[in-house]
């Protein structure tokens, strides 16, 4: 069952990576329908042409690409194809066993509960996909940056989700002890940061205000940009705001982990001590690669780096959470 988790949670951080890349080539509106069950990509010049023709009536492609040769087409229709059939396989890869498990009734109680609510809301993932995708597919080609942090935050809860779900199996084979962390509420508030944090990273993405300042700690000359806050709802609509908001938050959580590490590097118990430093190295990383990501114009490399840096936050974050509170007694789902 271990395995099992391991490879849908690898699974679906390959997703995302792939999903990041996808959102920095502009690739996500280039498929403009939608099954379930997915179909085979285009293998002879008729089936391009007539995935060509279908976009090339899009508004992005008339709007933002009128110029896009047939060969430039098929280099965003595949990040986006690849980022589709990963969620397919995603699919299959844990609902496969975990009807096998269900059927062989190795699913008991709270783990019969938290594999049927992954199972759930792994399907409604794939559904707020195309409701992201299809605010863009209007006469504004533009995907709505709030769908986009609805589809970026779902993936990441499902993987915490499923790492929850590892470590609870892994709690119960080492039998860990009953004693809660003198600080699991502080590290539930620095998740909460982070959880917040990732979401103006989703509206960074969406409003492409990272492109905005690549000056750095200064946004080009002044801590708080001049066209800021144009508006009451600046903080989530506007560009320079959003951006402004995010370095913001990137200070308080920086000095907060730093905090927060103070306090638990002295905890009795190892393993909470090295999900301590695991969070306050994840922090200083993710600092920096977003500083580069500013300063480099946000290339894809470096974007999807950055992604990548939330992904490994969170999971450091949520072990921490995890160790910090009480095993539940016995083998879980066995």
């Amino acid at each position: 069952m271990r395995w099992w988790l391991v490879a849908t949670f690898g699974l679906v951080f390959v997703m995302v990576l792939v999903g990041g890349a996808t959102r920095l080539t502009g690739s996500g509106l280039s498929m403009v329908d939608w099954s379930a069950v997915g179909s085979a990509p285009p293998t002879d010049e008729a089936g391009w042409k007539e995935r060509w023709d279908l976009y090339a009536a899009s508004p992005e492609a008339r709007q933002v690409n009128p110029s896009m040769t047939l060969e430039e087409f098929k280099g965003i229709f595949w990040w986006e194809y690849v980022h589709r059939m990963l969620g397919r396989l995603v699919g299959v890869v844990y609902g496969v066993p975990w009807l096998v498990f269900l059927i062989r009734k190795r699913l008991k109680g709270r783990m019969l509960f938290m594999s049927t609510v992954a199972l759930v809301l792994g399907g409604l993932q794939g559904g707020v996909g195309w409701w992201m995708v299809k605010s863009g597919l209007v006469s504004r080609p533009e995907v709505s940056h709030y769908r986009l942090a609805v589809h970026l935050g779902l993936a990441l809860f499902i993987a915490m989700w499923l790492l929850w779900m590892m470590l609870e199996l892994q709690a119960s084979v080492r039998e860990y002890g009953r004693e809660r962390s003198r600080g699991r509420r502080a590290t539930i508030g620095l998740l909460v940061l982070v959880a917040v944090q990732t979401v103006w990273g989703a509206f960074m993405a969406g409003k492409k205000a990272g492109w905005r300042y690549d000056t750095w700690p200064d946004m080009d000359g002044r801590f708080l940009p001049e066209a800021a806050f144009p508006t009451a709802g600046a903080w989530v609509e506007d560009g320079a705001t959003i951006h402004w908001i995010h370095r913001t938050l990137a200070w308080v959580i920086a000095a907060a982990a730093v905090a927060w590490w103070w306090r638990a590097r002295r905890d009795a118990s190892t393993f909470r001590r090295r999900a301590a430093h695991a969070v306050l190295a994840a922090v200083g990383v993710q600092f920096v690669l977003g500083v580069a990501t500013i300063l480099a114009h946000v290339p894809v490399t470096l974007g999807v780096a950055h992604q990548a840096g939330a992904f490994a936050l969170l999971a450091a974050l949520v072990t921490a959470v995890h160790s910090g509170g009480p095993a539940p007694a016995g083998r879980i789902g066995f």
